[in-house]
């Protein structure tokens, strides 16, 4: 398998995009939104990540962040994905889903790769957060991006509550 590259330390934005495994409907779980998102926020302090948009779907992930410089995105959605599977991996509700799958025995959670986009204009960011939040629209989950609970859309809109709270940054 090919190693996929990165361009970090652009200064740029980036539009991240990480699978469940066998794209199995994990993160329907609403628990498992919950630890991913715990966990996203505990990295986005560690590492002075800046979160400008997201959306969970049930079987992948989009984030747009903006990270520091010398920072290697890859190996930070990596931890991300490894502290969120040992957790996600004890869910009761993850077992439901696994007996709906062909793959009963496996609970591995996520894909081993991601993929990355930098955003090299601040339009170019704006589209990608605006994708985030059309996505459950497009795949037929809601008829308004607000219904979506676990997406940063809702933020956007001024409303309360929200799972994640989305950094205020010029997203270059």
């Amino acid at each position: 398998m090919p190693k996929l590259r990165h361009f970090d330390n652009l200064g740029t934005a980036r539009f991240v995009t990480f699978s469940t495994y066998r794209r199995r409907p994990v993160l329907s779980c609403d628990a498992a939104c919950r630890i991913l998102g715990v966990l996203q926020d505990e990295l986005r302090t560690e590492m002075s990540l800046k979160l400008l948009g997201y959306v969970f779907m049930p079987d992948h992930v989009h984030l747009v962040v903006h990270p520091p410089e010398g920072m290697l995105l890859g190996k930070v959605i990596g931890q991300l994905k490894a502290r969120s599977a040992r957790r996600i991996g004890k869910l009761s509700e993850l077992r439901a889903i696994l007996a709906r799958s062909a793959d009963k025995e496996s609970v591995q959670v996520w894909q081993r790769r991601c993929y990355d986009h930098n955003c090299r204009t601040p339009l170019s960011t704006r589209e990608k957060i605006e994708y985030c939040h059309k996505n459950p629209v497009t795949r037929g989950l809601v008829q308004e991006p607000g219904e979506w609970r676990w997406s940063s859309y809702n933020w956007y809109e001024g409303v309360g509550g929200v799972p994640l709270e989305i950094d205020s940054i010029d997203p270059a």
